[in-house]
């Protein structure tokens, strides 16, 4: 029952990002600001249980997610046929470029994080 209400919750989310994207002409899709919305209401207790129990019964179930894309790849096969060597050329490059971006964050970061961790160590060390 709490996976049922915490899917309900995910759907008036998505549904009220839709209606605020419609009603005050965002150029955000409804789904990105209802994912902002999930992520403000979050911050409730009454919100986050329901929710995980969702998601925890949402990725138990993964993979059915992905038949309606295979289904709709063997539809489109002649595409495939024309656009193959493009779409295996695009999506190469943006998961590296992805990939990039996600290194260089990381390097940004991860220095500042092991200088403040190893901070203490290093006044007990000359202390």
């Amino acid at each position: 029952m709490t996976g049922l209400r915490g899917l309900a919750i995910l759907l008036v989310l998505q549904a009220l990002g839709e209606a605020l994207t419609h009603t005050l002409g965002l150029p955000i899709p409804g789904p990105v600001l209802g994912l902002m919305l999930l992520l403000a209401a979050l911050q409730l207790a009454w919100v986050r249980t329901p929710v995980a129990a969702a998601a925890e019964l949402l990725l138990a179930h993964l993979s059915l997610l992905f038949i309606p894309v295979g289904v709709g790849v063997i539809t489109h096969l002649d595409l495939i046929a024309q656009y193959g060597l493009r779409l295996a050329v695009i999506i190469l490059l943006s998961t590296w470029i992805g990939m990039a971006v996600t290194a260089l964050v990381l390097r940004a970061l991860l220095p500042r994080a092991t200088s403040e961790a190893s901070a203490p160590l290093a006044e007990a060390d000359h202390g």
